[in-house]
């Protein structure tokens, strides 16, 4: 029974902090845009060092082609 005088406090202590946590998350746009980062994981980020494209406009002979590419067998 003693144990319940401490338990009890400290239980409802550990649950204003939680809700203080989630209350100071929502004010601070942790749960504004939900979807944003799902999709981004979609895309690769622009490395400037990339340069197949800059070639491949430039029309130089290391830039694969569209029939290149169709003669390729696929990659496992």
């Amino acid at each position: 029974m003693p144990a319940l005088y401490v338990m009890i406090p400290a239980a409802l202590l550990i649950v204003a902090i939680a809700i203080y946590i989630f209350f100071w998350a929502v004010d601070s746009g942790q749960y504004d845009d939900l979807d944003g980062p799902a999709h981004s994981i979609l895309f690769d980020d622009q490395d400037p060092s990339h340069t197949a494209a800059v070639d491949e406009a430039k029309g130089q002979p290391d830039a694969p082609t569209e029939a290149t590419r169709k003669t390729e067998p696929p990659h496992a």
